[in-house]
């Protein structure tokens, strides 16, 4: 049984990493990070269902 290598998930991971970053930048109190909190986890959300499609 071969275990797949890193490069394999990585489209994966790129995307859910931008949800987490943004989820803590949208948790800091600051209106300027949870704005762009905001929109990394939509650009994260989005590009996670953009990669389930393929």
């Amino acid at each position: 049984m071969v275990l797949p290598s890193f490069s394999d998930y990585w489209n994966e991971l790129e995307p859910t990493l931008l949800i987490v970053v943004g989820f803590l930048l949208f948790v800091f109190p600051e209106p300027a990070t949870s704005a762009l909190g905001a929109g990394l986890m939509l650009l994260g959300g989005s590009w996670w269902f953009y990669e389930w499609g393929r």
